[in-house]
């Protein structure tokens, strides 16, 4: 029977139908393909361990780490540098993140490693002498940059839960950026999102275009001797390098030249610290997410939780009445993604969100038969975001788990390479309430919670994410897409969980996505058959398509879906929307 509802589902011609305006910024992660089906996809197996991100050749680096006798936690710092090398619209040293660890037998530990504003920063430092938001300040630009965490937080990992010495676990990446690696359509489509910008530059342009200054082609040579000295010395001498060191020194002397407001002290007192995960439970799993400053691990577990009180097995993957339980769960968890900043800032009320009567509630009060409009909900936070992340997964032979997201916020962060240090620089301050109060292009006023504060963590919405049953992870998942995270790794274990689909056809299943503002859904193509589609639309629900997005990486342990045993250990899934990615098991 599942077959029969996944060819329905393949013969989607309903999105032909859907509503022609297009969301007017396409998502820039759009130009991967999108996967016509969730027909028959088989996950890539291993029996020692697997990592899975956007990059093969960082996927590779994971492998082989694991193959040498490293931990998860050594895998996932030699693939991070690895990215920054590969990977580097997104992966980075210049940026920041998220990583969720499970070590076996123990309970996850979330771990925030993300940008931090500057102590020189201000509520108004966007703001022009009438009060007025200053176009792209916040975004291109070394005033835009905020404190990096990558260097520190991918070292405080591997001093803590790595067994390999710090220079096995970096040569990887070292040698990438010292050898150079041929580039493939991927890493060329990921390059030309920021060809102009990085053309401004003059030592961004002299990595990342040709010596004539034309773009980069598939089977180009990407070499960046500047990075690999600058990881060689990470290598060497661990944190300080970037911190305390010659890095530090380069990265403030560019910015104090081009108007940016980092100081020593900014580098000197960035610490990455451990938080208590978000956890609810679905399907008698222990699902383990985070926390704030992420408002997307509140929103995951409130959708999963309301969803609990409807068997969606039965209701049918994608049908219409499953789709419009899903559609109401997401409107409600994010009107309630309000007022959610930094713990060290503001109160959370994540116990509230989270509550089982305040669910019990909500799910009481949401209609089964039609779509409830927005504006009858309480105001909520709708700013925007942006998509442009990345994530990879890994875990060991000992079941050693861990999830990462982390990002220089938009491609290429700032399109600022911090002098010769080869490192790209975030633009992370945009992810702030840049003028709290006004309203965005929602008309929902900006939140003050999430304003900007000297030494403040901007609100994200990146969710690594542990699913585990009897003490055992027995999913590891993430995603990229800005505000849309919390529904991708929703779809994501929703496939798992509720459909039996297997790792890769639940990362393949075309998406939606609602966020309470607007009120419209936004649908992937094939997401929605005409009878569906048609059917919904009779209840109120009005749909827009658009481009691909998201690009969720996710391991499964003990077979390639929940209700199998495979030969294999682990099974991996990569998303195809974008070219490059891959699974590789060990």
């Amino acid at each position: 029977m599942r077959h029969v509802v996944l060819a329905a589902l393949c013969l989607g011609g309903g999105a032909t139908t859907l509503h022609a305006q297009a969301a007017p910024a396409a998502d820039p992660l759009a130009y991967g393909s999108t996967p016509a089906t969730v027909a028959p996809a088989a996950p890539v197996a291993g029996q020692h361990g697997m990592a899975v991100s956007a990059q093969k050749l960082a996927s590779e680096v994971g492998a082989r780490i694991l193959a040498k006798g490293g931990n998860a936690a050594d895998a996932a710092v030699a693939m991070g540098y690895a990215l920054a090398v590969v990977y580097p619209a997104a992966g980075n040293l210049g940026g920041g993140g998220f990583m969720m660890l499970r070590p076996p037998g123990q309970p996850a530990i979330f771990f925030d490693f993300r940008e931090k504003a500057p102590l020189a920063a201000t509520a108004d430092m966007y703001l022009d002498s009438k009060g007025n938001v200053i176009p792209d300040l916040s975004v291109l630009g070394w005033k835009a940059v905020a404190v990096p965490g990558t260097v520190a937080g991918l070292e405080a990992v591997h001093t803590h839960w790595g067994h390999l010495p710090r220079q096995v676990i970096m040569d990887p990446a070292i040698k990438l950026a010292r050898d150079g690696f041929v580039l493939g359509e991927g890493d060329v489509q990921l390059l030309n999102t920021s060809t102009a910008a990085l053309a401004k530059d003059p030592y961004a342009r002299k990595v990342f275009l040709r010596p004539d200054g034309s773009p980069f082609q598939p089977g180009d040579r990407l070499v960046q001797k500047d990075l690999a000295h600058s990881l060689e010395l990470i290598a060497r001498n661990g944190a300080d390098a970037f911190y305390k060191g010659p890095i530090a020194a380069t990265l403030l002397a560019q910015s104090k030249a081009h108007g940016g407001i980092l100081q020593a002290e900014d580098f000197e007192h960035y610490k990455p610290r451990e938080l208590p995960p978000i956890t609810c439970s679905y399907r008698g799993l222990l699902v383990e997410t985070a926390p704030p400053p992420s408002a997307g691990g509140i929103a995951l577990c409130e959708m999963l939780e309301i969803l609990a009180g409807y068997d969606m097995h039965a209701l049918g993957l994608h049908s219409a009445p499953a789709l419009q339980r899903e559609i109401e769960a997401m409107r409600r968890a994010y009107s309630d993604r309000r007022n959610l900043g930094d713990p060290a800032f503001v109160h959370n009320p994540v116990s509230s969100l989270l509550d089982p009567a305040y669910i019990a509630s909500v799910r009481a009060h949401t209609p089964t038969d039609h779509a409830t409009p927005s504006d009858t909900l309480r105001a909520g936070i709708a700013e925007p975001e942006k998509p442009e992340t990345t994530q990879f997964s890994v875990i060991d032979q000992h079941g050693f788990a861990i999830s990462t997201t982390y990002t220089l916020n938009g491609w290429f962060g700032a399109k600022v390479m911090g002098g010769d240090t080869g490192i790209i620089m975030n633009d992370e301050m945009d992810d702030f309430s840049i003028k709290p109060g006004a309203l965005n292009m929602f008309g929902i006023p900006g939140s003050v919670a999430n304003a900007i504060a000297p030494g403040k963590t901007p609100l994200s919405s990146m969710a690594p994410t542990i699913v585990s049953r009897a003490n055992r992870p027995v999913m590891v998942i993430g995603s990229p897409g800005g505000s849309r995270i919390p529904t991708i790794v929703l779809s994501v274990i929703l496939g798992v969980v509720d459909y039996g689909l297997n790792i890769q056809q639940a990362i393949d299943l075309p998406r939606l996505h609602e966020q309470w503002i607007p009120q419209s859904v936004e649908v992937e193509a094939g997401a929605l058959s005409t009878q569906v589609q048609q059917a919904l639309e009779q209840e109120g629900y009005s749909f827009v398509l658009h481009a691909p997005w998201g690009i969720p990486e996710g391991i499964l342990v003990g077979g390639p879906s929940l209700s199998s045993h495979g030969p294999a250990r682990f099974y991996g899934g990569s998303d195809h929307r974008h070219p490059g990615g891959a699974a590789i098991g060990e």
